[in-house]
């Protein structure tokens, strides 16, 4: 599972640093009734936090990245 989560990071990562600055603020996902943007998902993947993962499966679910 670390090695999808690595995979999925690396993926995020690289469609994140093409996205244009003035959408990166525009919501992409809603996850436990909290709006998350191109850039709130970016501070959670760099960080690693316990949401990231949470982010990066829904994202992928969602075919964003």
């Amino acid at each position: 599972m670390e090695n999808i989560g690595k995979g999925l990071r690396e993926k995020f990562l690289k469609i994140y640093a093409d996205i244009p600055l003035s959408l990166r603020k525009e919501i992409i996902l809603v996850l436990e009734n909290e709006p998350i943007s191109w850039n709130v998902a970016f501070i959670e993947v760099v960080n690693r936090t316990n949401k990231s993962g949470l982010i990066l499966k829904k994202l992928n679910e969602l075919k964003i990245i």
